[in-house]
């Protein structure tokens, strides 16, 4: 138990100096611009001149940043000028929500498909089942997200099959599902793709493995010895991406999210970076990195629960 909460301390140190660092990038980039907010506007220079001097950001950058260090350290994320009126806060959790869900519902899907079809790729690579999914794989791999979702997008366009983007207020169960399907697809497939590849080349090298070759010899059944040890061997390069597999397509979904239309944080991200609202920008960055952070965390527990000899948690 000492160890495990060292190894808890450790990691959520790490992933606090993380999710600061991106920020204040964030933060920095954006106020570093020439610009603002109110550059794109026909404004009176004396009220634009008035609300710069009310926001601060008429004084040095380096005080605007310790300003933002001593709130965001209260918990105080502000409000955004992108959307006058809202805290940035209740931005993010509404935002951050549906960027969730989709990544949640992509990496399940990506999972049931990577996994089993990497088994069966590398423990009979010369079947022609196993070369067709390879030649699926290469085709998904090779095919950018964006450009996945544009092709997914024309298919419901023309079929009318399924909705082609966005997500309504006062929506039922039912209909959230049918606008989940083709943004999940768009995420979930390249990612299936990634996961059939590691779990393919691994589990060729597990059935290498002495204590493999030491069951055929004892004459376990096949399927036994592919199911029950060598994917349990297996595992272990896969966990040790995986982790930023979680964070990358939660976080990482902004192609997606533009072309969908989806009310998410990588739209969030975007709509922020045009209306140069550093602190929301700050605010969508830090919650990027926390995903990507919690995801390596459950990552490195998962690998060590599955193979208790790495000294993951020392």
């Amino acid at each position: 138990m000492g160890k495990l909460l060292q190894f808890l301390v450790r990691r959520i140190l790490t992933a606090i100096i993380l999710v600061l660092i991106v920020a204040s990038a964030g933060l920095l980039l954006v106020r570093l611009a020439p610009g603002d907010h109110l550059s794109a506007f026909d404004v009176d220079p004396a009220i634009a001149a008035a609300e710069r001097h009310r926001l601060g950001l008429d004084r040095p950058v380096i005080v605007q940043y310790m300003d933002w260090v001593g709130r965001v350290a209260r918990l105080d994320l502000g409000e955004s000028t992108r959307y006058p009126g809202r805290g940035i806060a209740e931005l993010i959790v509404q935002r951050a929500g549906n960027s969730a869900l989709i990544g949640a519902a992509a990496l399940l899907l990506a999972t049931g498909l990577g996994i089993p079809l990497g088994i069966l790729t590398g423990s009979r690579p010369s079947g022609p089942i196993a070369i067709l999914i390879r030649v699926i794989v290469v085709l998904l791999l090779s095919v950018p997200p964006i450009v996945l979702s544009f092709f997914l997008l024309l298919i419901a366009s023309r079929t009318g099959w399924l909705p082609v983007g966005g997500l309504p207020d006062g929506r039922t169960a039912l209909e959230t599902a049918r606008y989940l399907i083709l943004p999940v697809l768009a995420l979930a497939l390249p990612f299936a793709a990634v996961l059939e590849r590691l779990q393919s080349q691994s589990m060729t090298e597990a059935l290498r493995d002495p204590s493999i070759l030491a069951a055929r010899a004892r004459g376990l059944p096949s399927s036994r010895i592919v199911w029950r040890h060598a994917f349990r061997l297996s595992l272990k390069p896969v966990l040790g991406v995986y982790g930023i597999m979680i964070g990358a397509l939660i976080s990482g979904s902004f192609a997606v999210e533009y072309v969908m239309t989806w009310p998410g944080l990588g739209r969030l991200m975007y709509d922020a970076l045009i209306g140069r609202d550093a602190n929301l920008v700050a605010a969508c960055a830090a919650t990027g990195a926390t995903f990507l952070a919690l995801g390596v965390l459950v990552s490195d527990i998962v690998l060590a629960a599955v193979d208790p000899r790495l000294e993951v948690l020392q």
